[in-house]
């Protein structure tokens, strides 16, 4: 018995002996156990000179004797996973989300775009697939501010409010990089640093000039929020600024982002950015001298043109040093290291993620919720929510009453099926009430002499839905595009273009009930419109349940909640020189004129009283936090969402500082009749503005108000106090 006891502990020795000896690892960088790091130096030691300029490239060679697979850091998630060939889930354009002033949904929305982006890595990988697209590392998200509705790659931001974008873009990046401790579940990208919103036609000539004052004010905090908040990346952007090509540029790439900030990540060029800096700015003579340049001041990767194949004659002519070049490749591979791409799968927490994560149900609810909530109610005379069963025909018409592709914006994906407003329509009504479609005109163009035709097939239609605006085939990014209105992807007048002007003024004359649809990424002046039109309903491009939304909204299963996330205008004689980036009179914040439709704002079924429960003190100092606590009531009969916005008024002693500041908010879904209480932090340290005195940013001093609201405009309740 003891000889069969001694043989049983033994071979048990040896088993746990066997399960606690460490992997043998050719390379350091192979043991997964040690500092990312570690990692990549170790990596980067084992790398020849052309390899390691080859992996400066958006599109990386393998090194088959380190085991190094191919990789293409180029992807997109823009709203939901772009550009891929898999069916993906489509969420509503990044202007769309933001109008939705819902941080937890835009966070899980970045949560579900990783799983179905890891999705796609898994099978990709195993079908060794390396190909641009199906990689983990997103240039997403686009938090330029929207400082001029002409320019037409704002829809890809979050709008015009330092305050949203930087709220929003944390809170995208939380979920799409995960909280695992170890790994990534994917690589965000704050983009394009910076100063950086149009033109589109002259990007890669343009020598953007500002302020210090609006530089810190406008144009950075959104990507110092993202930088503090451990972004895995920044692209820098086409344009120059203050001489220097962005990816370049000594105040921007050395002294903020790397020292100032400490950002630790990598940063990729925007595509071609590095070609530019001889080819179009003509700051450097060639493209060694602007591949080092760029090298030198931080710019890790290429994309797009491979100038960086002339950094080994860089380093021949001694323009920089192959150490220095190492510090670059470090930080990339830090960043494919944090991603797990090296490791067994049963270390990575995400590698068993497969096809069922793609268009999940969960995904797809929360596209639609993000939908509905993303859609601004403008005007409503009292027609909206439509009671559905007194309809017997219904006109849906109009050039986007049914084209699915005006739903996916740009940077999208392609989902199984894109519901517009016609299927939406069409659904919720059913087989017992007539619908007539045509789409009538095209979004742009000369005006026919006559709508005869379509008010003889509207004139006995109980309700009419047009559904217009425009559309990203003619807002975008360098477009060819060359029509009225529009130049090369921007816009040179925010009208609604003539043709749709005069469609619905024939559908007025009809003495039909009238709804307008309108579907954009960015503000569109409707004078007459918002004065003749019954209800005016800002769809956005709201993704794949757009149409959806749409009918819940105007035949009542939801309350509309969506509100502006920019102001929208008048006219264009309220825009300044689209190419002037000086902040006078741009924005809610400096805007003096009168708005058509403020920023923040929207329209509910339902009406929200504003109380305090608990006032802000009557003096702080720059060390202290203001608190206050706000009661918000739904005195209607309708259970709905509202956003609340709490602004700051500043002093307005002569120094340039803003009109009103959106400085917190939150939404709230609060029963008919009942309350729902908000607190309210805000550190006085982040009032701190440019003081070019000081060479810093400095609490300015005086009497503020703080006042909350449906709007920027709407004071509800308001309270005076003093910083000293």
């Amino acid at each position: 018995m003891k000889k069969n006891l001694f043989w049983i502990f033994l071979f048990t020795f040896s088993i746990l002996f066997a399960g606690c000896k460490k992997t043998a690892y050719e390379y350091s960088f192979q043991n997964p156990d040690l500092r990312v790091e570690q990692r990549a130096a170790d990596l980067v030691s084992h790398l020849t000179l052309d390899e390691k300029i080859t992996q400066m490239l958006n599109q990386t060679p393998a090194i088959e004797r380190l085991g190094i697979p191919p990789y293409d850091w180029w992807n997109e998630c823009l709203h939901g996973v772009g550009r891929t060939e898999y069916k993906v889930t489509v969420f509503p354009q990044a202007i769309g989300m933001a109008a939705g002033w819902d941080i937890d949904a835009i966070r899980l929305m970045g949560d579900y775009t990783a799983e179905e982006g890891r999705a796609i890595y898994n099978l990709s990988q195993a079908k060794q697939d390396y190909q641009r697209y199906t990689g983990l590392t997103y240039w997403t998200p686009n938090i330029n501010i929207f400082r001029d509705p002409r320019w037409g790659r704002g829809q890809e931001t979050y709008g015009e409010d330092p305050f949203l974008t930087a709220s929003l873009g944390e809170s995208f990046v939380n979920g799409l990089q995960g909280n695992d401790p170890v790994y990534l579940k994917a690589a965000a990208c704050a983009k394009h640093f910076a100063v950086h919103s149009g033109p589109e036609w002259n990007r890669h000539i343009f020598n953007a000039k500002v302020s210090n004052y609006d530089l810190w004010d406008t144009y950075l905090p959104a990507f110092q929020t993202l930088a503090e908040a451990q972004v895995a990346g920044f692209m820098c952007a086409y344009n120059a600024f203050e001489g220097q090509p962005c990816c370049g540029s000594d105040p921007l790439m050395i002294d903020i982002l790397r020292n100032d900030w400490g950002f630790k990540g990598y940063v990729t060029s925007d595509c071609g950015a590095i070609n530019d800096f001889y080819r179009n700015h003509q700051t450097h003579a060639n493209a060694q001298s602007a591949a080092a340049d760029a090298v030198y001041h931080g710019t890790d990767l290429d994309c797009g043109r491979e100038a960086y194949l002339a950094l080994k004659q860089a380093v021949e002519e001694g323009l920089i040093t192959e150490a220095q070049i190492d510090v670059s490749l470090q930080r990339l591979f830090q960043i494919r290291f944090r991603l797990g791409m090296f490791d067994p799968k049963e270390k990575v927490p995400f590698s068993s993620i497969d096809s069922t994560a793609l268009e999940s149900p969960a995904h797809k609810a929360l596209a639609l919720k993000m939908a509905q909530q993303s859609m601004v109610l403008l005007k409503n005379d009292g027609l909206l929510p439509i009671d559905k069963s007194r309809l017997k025909k219904v006109a849906v018409i109009g050039p986007n009453a049914h084209n699915p592709e005006v739903q996916l914006g740009n940077y999208n994906g392609f989902p199984s099926r894109i519901i517009t407003p016609l299927d939406g329509i069409r659904e919720e009504l059913g087989d017992d009430v007539e619908i007539y479609t045509d789409s009538v005109i095209a979004c742009y163009g000369p005006t026919p002499k006559s709508f005869a035709a379509t008010m003889n097939q509207v004139k006995d239609a109980d309700l009419i839905v047009y559904a217009g605006g425009i559309s990203p085939r003619i807002e975008g990014e360098e477009m060819r595009v060359e029509a009225p209105g529009f130049y090369r992807g921007d816009r040179t007048s925010i009208r609604l273009p003539q043709i749709q002007t005069d469609l619905m003024k024939a559908l007025k004359a009809t003495g039909k009930p009238v709804v307008f649809v309108m579907m954009t990424g960015s503000a569109i002046a409707t004078p007459w419109e918002s004065e003749n039109i019954h209800a005016i309903l800002n769809a956005w491009y709201g993704g794949e349940f757009a149409g959806k939304a749409i009918a819940d909204i105007l035949f009542g299963k939801y309350n509309p909640s969506g509100r502006l996330p920019v102001t929208f205008y008048a006219s264009d004689n309220d825009l300044p020189d689209f190419e002037d980036y000086a902040m006078n009179n741009r924005t809610y914040r400096y805007f003096k004129g009168k708005a058509l439709y403020p920023f923040g704002y929207g329209l509910s079924y339902t009406h929200f009283d504003y109380a305090w429960e608990h006032q802000p003190e009557a003096l702080y100092r720059d060390n202290e936090t203001i608190h206050c606590s706000i009661k918000i009531t739904n005195s209607g009969k309708w259970t709905g969402d509202e956003v609340a916005q709490i602004y700051i008024k500043y002093p307005q002693d002569g120094t340039r500082l803003p009109l009103k500041e959106l400085r917190s908010f939150a939404r709230k879904t609060i029963l008919a009749g009942q309350s729902e209480a908000i607190e309210v932090c805000i550190p006085v340290a982040q009032l701190a503005k440019w003081n070019e005195e000081a060479g810093k940013q400095v609490v300015p001093k005086g009497t503020y108000t703080l006042f909350a609201g449906g709007d920027s405009e709407k004071e509800a309740i308001s309270a005076v106090f003093d910083i000293q």
